[in-house]
């Protein structure tokens, strides 16, 4: 029974690390949609009465399109793997940060401070509570009345 308890957990845990990629869609939240969609079209135009000549547009198209697709594919072959690791990095060190000293800083703030908003509470609560529902009372029969004189 501890076997197979001990089985499931490391299924479960090399499950986490080992999740199916998409290959497909490479982009599922869109985290890239307005930022880096660029095609041709988006960085070459020509306006009307500004046309150059047909065959000098398709090949301008053919090489944008080429040298973009093949410049990407080889840095990313080159860069991809060192650069997903020091952002792996960089990341872990953030969430480190995040969880062994800001939030343990945050909580220990938040329990030293309870003390200091329950006496805070207190005493507004004790002091300006009555005085404004004097004021309140005092000035609940002041009635404004607007008339224009001509």
């Amino acid at each position: 029974m501890a076997d197979q308890y001990n089985t499931n957990e490391e299924k479960i845990l090399k499950d986490s690390h080992t999740k199916e990629i998409d290959l497909i869609n490479r982009d599922p939240k869109q985290i890239n949609e307005d930022v880096v969609k660029v095609d041709f079209e988006d960085v070459i135009a020509e306006p009307d009465g500004t046309h150059s000549m047909d065959g000098v547009w398709k090949a301008s198209y053919t090489t944008f399109t080429v040298s973009k697709y093949w410049c990407y594919r080889v840095l990313s072959a080159i860069f991809g793997i060192p650069v997903a690791l020091l952002w792996g990095f960089c990341f872990a060190c953030i969430s480190f940060c995040h969880i062994w000293a800001v939030m343990p800083c945050i909580k220990s703030y938040l329990i030293e401070t309870h003390c200091l908003s329950q006496i805070y509470s207190l005493c507004i609560h004790t002091f300006c509570d009555p005085l404004f529902e004097a004021l309140g009372k005092i000035f609940s029969s002041v009635r404004v009345a607007l008339r224009k004189e001509v």
